[in-house]
């Protein structure tokens, strides 16, 4: 019987690349929805590859055409607020694109990635559980928006012919990331290359591997009910605690200085530049330090219930992304 052809979007990125991991090893006929060519997977079996643009709908027909199941990836992060035009035609008119092409080609399920930012907290919420609608206006960010907005787009899309199921990861972790599109990666390869020799006295995330996202996902579009959200998420770190465990993995000391908010904001334009003339991917902003001062509590009970999901320690993925980083110079 010929395996049943599930389709990525956006399989060149970190969560991507190893969800195309996790599917190879099921053996099902995965098709690669590319904006350029990629070779990461010229040695897969049953993988073939369609060009175009994501908001390209006559590309997203041919790369749709005959597909069982879609998992729409693709999108824009951005921290900087330079890109919120992108952001949006990316994130938002892509993911409406996406949907009238899995109903035109008779789809029967598509997985949505989006993410915890497109969650209003606040500060007296013990636990976060997943809302019942997505609002843009209660959401600062352009990605937090588009997010928000493509989210609740999806869900009303559900209906008997298209089963429509939205994850929302929080902070992702772990080995794989191939290309260098993870921020939290890249801040572990320059405190492994010792550019980060300070801790932080505030703050914390909440962290998920990768490879749990990638699961995660197989068992929404396997599990996870129509017209519902799922958070994908694991363990609560503060700042102090996610570098101390970097350096109790690489048998090292923690950092003896621990800067403050308001010290790190002073010091935000100096790195922001020197960031940019290395080429490095921004990964302390003033938006991404008032993100690590909110409220993160967010809770997986929904998909452990519904979806099996049962995610690892974040020593554990540091330890795996640490090892990743060292093979792979």
């Amino acid at each position: 019987m010929e395996s049943k052809i599930s389709v990525v979007t956006g399989a060149k990125g970190y969560v991507g690349h190893t969800l195309v991991d996790e599917l190879a090893k099921r053996g099902e006929h995965i098709r690669l929805s590319l904006h350029s060519d990629c070779k990461d997977f010229d040695s897969y079996e049953n993988c073939e590859k369609i060009f175009g643009d994501i908001v390209d709908i006559e590309h997203l027909k041919e790369a749709f055409k005959g597909a069982e199941t879609v998992y729409h990836i693709a999108g824009v992060v951005d921290i900087t607020g330079e890109k919120d035009e992108l952001v949006w035609k990316v994130n938002y008119d892509g993911t409406k694109k996406v949907v009238e092409a899995c109903k035109v080609c008779g789809v029967k399920t598509l997985v949505f990635v989006s993410s915890v930012d497109c969650v209003p907290v606040s500060d007296d919420m013990p636990v976060i559980t997943e809302p019942t609608s997505f609002n843009p206006d209660n959401i600062d960010g352009a990605y937090g928006k588009s997010k928000a907005a493509a989210t609740q787009f999806v869900l009303d899309s559900d209906c008997d012919e298209l089963k429509c199921v939205a994850v929302l990861p929080s902070c992702v972790i772990g080995p794989n990331d191939i290309h260098g599109n993870s921020s939290p990666c890249e801040m572990i390869k320059l405190y492994l290359k010792g550019l980060f020799p300070v801790s932080l006295n505030f703050g914390g995330y909440n962290f998920v591997d990768v490879r749990d996202v990638a699961r995660g996902m197989l068992a929404a579009a396997e599990r996870g009910r129509g017209g519902e959200a799922y958070f994908l998420c694991g363990e609560v770190l503060t700042v102090d605690e996610f570098i101390g465990t970097l350096a109790s993995i690489n048998g090292k000391k923690a950092p003896a200085i621990k800067l403050g908010k308001k010290t790190l904001l002073k010091l935000c334009p100096a790195i922001g530049a020197f960031f940019r003339a290395m080429k490095w991917p921004p990964v302390l902003t003033e938006f991404s330090i008032e993100k690590i001062c909110e409220n993160c509590r967010f809770s997986c009970e929904k998909a452990k219930k519904e979806l099996g999901y049962e995610p690892m320690t974040a020593r554990k993925s540091l330890e795996d992304t640490v090892d990743f980083i060292k093979e792979n110079k």
